[in-house]
């Protein structure tokens, strides 16, 4: 008996948490695309919010300093007391975060196989989460060989995930799939840029910088291989050490999105009203 397949046999309409998901699943469904699609026509993708009271770092009380995006001052203060807590060289280098469950899910396999080359970038990393062991025991073993270049914590901890986001030049995620995502909204609201692959909400909220037109919020890149991951963030680190001011203008346009709840209560008000008109 499958009682998810039941729901979706006798709802009278079906949301995801992404429009992009919504596609996906119809074809990579656990076993359930056959259904899905016989139903996609009465079925939604609608975006996650994110509590833009709880996520702001004009008023975070988790950081060491407060900032915005008319002044980005409290961002660097929060990065050089992020590097010193936990004992970071003190250095105006590239501060990459990721804040995850340590699972295959999250795309780590992908950070590992390309880790010395990411790490060739000259940049620093902090690793937030638990999970499976062989991730946690892997970043372990790379906080030993780079001792002031990275930092794993094997945790869960809220405190530290919004210290991270607040003093990370850089969010990477590249996850193999992401239904929603939370964790690019709340690097978005707080200044350190996502770097993320192209699926499900990720694809939707992410959008690659273009440097003919000074456009997009973030870096994004398709192909489920360390390769293509590697790329988006080497252009990420390229843009932040050759062009300051754009990388300022990208930052500031990711901190002024609306990700709020306030977007999807509407369309999930909207959707309702149309249901119960029929």
């Amino acid at each position: 008996m499958n009682l998810r397949q039941g729901g979706i046999k006798a709802a009278d309409w079906i949301t995801t948490v992404s429009p992009t998901y919504a596609t996906e699943i119809l074809t990579h469904g656990e076993g359930l695309e056959e259904i899905l699609r016989e139903r996609r026509l009465q079925m939604s993708g609608i975006l996650n919010g994110i509590d833009t009271e709880l996520w702001n770092p004009s008023s975070d009380p988790h950081l060491w300093a407060a900032y915005s995006a008319a002044d980005l001052t409290g961002k660097m203060g929060n990065k050089r007391a992020l590097q010193a807590a936990l004992a970071l060289d003190a250095a105006d280098v590239p501060l990459v975060g990721i804040v995850s469950r340590l699972a295959e899910q999250k795309g780590l396999d992908l950070v590992i196989e390309g880790f010395e080359r990411m790490m060739a970038f000259g940049i620093q990393l902090v690793v937030l989460g638990e999970g499976d062991p062989r991730y946690s025991s892997f970043f372990q073993d790379a906080e030993r060989r780079y001792p002031r270049r990275v930092r794993a914590l094997i945790q869960f901890s809220e405190g530290w995930a919004h210290r991270i986001e607040a003093g990370a030049d850089i969010f990477l995620m590249p996850s193999r799939f992401e239904p929603a995502g939370l964790n690019q909204l709340y690097s978005l609201r707080y200044g350190a840029v996502p770097v993320v692959r192209a699926t499900g909400g990720l694809k939707d909220t992410v959008h690659d910088f273009d440097p003919d037109h000074d456009r997009g919020n973030g870096f994004t890149f398709d192909g489920y291989n360390a390769e293509a991951m590697l790329y988006a963030l080497g252009r990420a680190v390229r843009l932040r050490s050759l062009d300051p001011a754009g990388w300022r203008r990208l930052v500031v346009r990711g901190m002024t999105e609306d990700h709020s709840w306030d977007v999807p209560a509407r369309e999930y008000h909207a959707l309702y009203e149309q249901i119960v008109a029929r």
